[in-house]
């Protein structure tokens, strides 16, 4: 009689522990599919930036020298690779509020029709640069924190997974454009 209560008592602690590793398994396969998704919306957001950077560049409302260095560093920005993604992003950033911040810069594009479109374009796309960024961000350190709990390493819940790293760049957004 205690065999056997031994024995069902052992069963129910093993299907337990079964139940509990393959929670944690699919909540690490939940949060991979949630960073992998907020990468794609990072970088949608990064490209639709770049995009109306390069619209605004070309509108032919802004002086030359400005239109050519946003055009470039949107370009530069849509076309890094990889691992100079993040510097060129961070440029991009830069350039816009260099032109963003100059005198009466608002002022002279809000004067024509288009003008005002491309700022409203802009100033939505700086912002979902921003909080695409946090998302992504948030979501990569919850995973890389599911990923380091020693249950998930010992018994490589992740497979052969790397960390996800974190996306940092500079996103501040032209004042101008804050103060709104």
């Amino acid at each position: 009689m205690t065999s056997t209560i031994v024995v069902l008592i052992a069963g129910v602690l093993l299907v337990l522990t079964g139940v509990y590793i393959s929670w944690r398994a699919g909540r690490l396969d939940r949060l991979h599919i949630r960073l992998e998704l907020a990468w794609e919306a990072l970088d949608a957001a990064l490209v639709r930036r770049a995009a109306v950077c390069l619209e605004l560049a070309a509108s032919r409302l802004l002086d030359p020298a400005t239109s050519l260095v946003l055009a470039s560093a949107a370009h530069e920005a849509r076309t890094a690779g990889p691992e100079e993604r993040e510097h060129a992003e961070s440029d991009l950033s830069g350039t816009l509020r260099a032109a963003v911040d100059q005198e009466r810069f608002r002022e002279k594009l809000g004067e024509s029709a288009g003008g005002v479109v491309l700022l409203e374009e802009l100033d939505e796309a700086v912002a979902k640069v921003v909080y695409a960024r946090r998302f992504y961000n948030n979501a990569a350190g919850v995973t890389r924190t599911a990923q380091r709990r020693w249950l998930a390493r010992t018994l490589r819940l992740a497979g052969r997974t790397e960390f996800p790293s974190f996306f940092e760049i500079d996103d501040t957004p032209p004042s101008s454009m804050a103060a709104e």
